[in-house]
C-alpha cells in the first residue's frame, strides 16, 4: 500500500503554500504528483508537486485519478474536514457559494 495515493489529503510543507492542505489527484511519477486544493477551498491551485514537499495525513477521499476540481470540492464538503482541520475558506468564495443556494 502506497502512502501517497490518489485522494490522499496532504499538507504542503515547502514553498509558498506551506502549511495548507491539498489533495493528490494523480499517481506518483518520477517523484512528483499532481495536487489541487481546490483553490476555492484551500487556496492551492492544481500543479505538479515534489513528494518530498508534502506530508500525507490519514484522510483519504474517494475520487478517481485525474478528477476535476469540482469533484474534489464535493469530496471536501461531504467529508466535513473543512471544519475539523480548521480550514478558513476565503470570504469571496464563501459569499459566492451562499448566493447560489
Amino acid at each position: 500500500m502506497a502512502v501517497i495515493e490518489v485522494g490522499r489529503v496532504c499538507m504542503k510543507i515547502a514553498g509558498r503554500e506551506a502549511g495548507k492542505f491539498c489533495v493528490v489527484v494523480d499517481t506518483p511519477k518520477d517523484g512528483f504528483v499532481t495536487v489541487t486544493g481546490p483553490r476555492q477551498i484551500t487556496r492551492i491551485k492544481r500543479r505538479k508537486c515534489n513528494i518530498t514537499h508534502i506530508e500525507p495525513t490519514r484522510n483519504i477521499f474517494n475520487i478517481s485519478e485525474g478528477s476535476d476540481d469540482s469533484a474534489v470540492e464535493k469530496a471536501w464538503n461531504a467529508s466535513g474536514l473543512i471544519e475539523k482541520l480548521k480550514i478558513q475558506v476565503p470570504t469571496k468564495f464563501r459569499q459566492k457559494k451562499e448566493s447560489k443556494e
